[in-house]
């Protein structure tokens, strides 16, 4: 079974999290929330309080196969001041995958993982994507880095990490299950 970890951040953008959590799991992919921040418990960037499933510092990140980064920009400053999460991105993009949506492909940028590599972002993030071949599609993939583009591309963007952790008809069938057309 592939395994997915989400790090989860005091003001993240809460549906680019679990949306991507929820559709992963639907697929048959276990996942994995891990918080940064020293709690369960998680406050989202529009006032939701949730739970991690566990803390970032006791998960076994040898049995997984990605790492994941919502967006928010609040989450996402976290994100990037996390010396554990810069960790885990790079030690992921040498020889697994790697995905980021919103505003957190700028944290991948800023540990040079997407040097010479088509990316996307939310718009107000793209000055800080040093490197990246920018585009404006609502996923990018390249080679074992995918970004998002935002919340509203935060199915696409769940179908696309399906799609590569295990394969394009799994993607097709949860596309198909929530009723969603692209």
């Amino acid at each position: 079974m592939k395994t997915v970890i989400v790090f989860l951040a005091d003001g993240l953008e809460e549906c680019e999290g679990l949306i991507v959590v929820d559709l992963l799991r639907r697929a048959g992919i276990h996942v994995i929330t891990a918080s940064i921040t020293g709690s369960r418990e998680i406050h989202s960037s529009h006032g939701i309080t949730f739970y991690a499933d566990a803390l970032a510092e006791e998960v076994d990140y040898a049995a997984a196969d990605m790492v994941v980064l919502p967006g928010g920009k609040a989450g996402t400053e976290r994100l990037a001041a996390s010396s554990l999460v810069k960790e885990q991105c790079l030690a992921f993009a040498a020889d697994r995958s790697v995905s980021a949506i919103c505003a957190a492909p700028s944290v991948l940028a800023a540990h040079g993982l997407l040097e010479g590599k088509e990316a996307t972002c939310h718009p107000d993030f793209e000055p800080k994507m040093h490197g990246a071949l920018l585009t404006h599609s609502s996923v990018a993939v390249s080679g074992n880095i995918i970004t998002g583009r935002g919340l509203g591309a935060a199915i696409p963007f769940a179908l696309e990490l399906i799609r590569t952790l295990l394969d394009e008809g799994s993607a097709q069938r949860i596309a198909e299950a929530i009723c969603w057309k692209d």
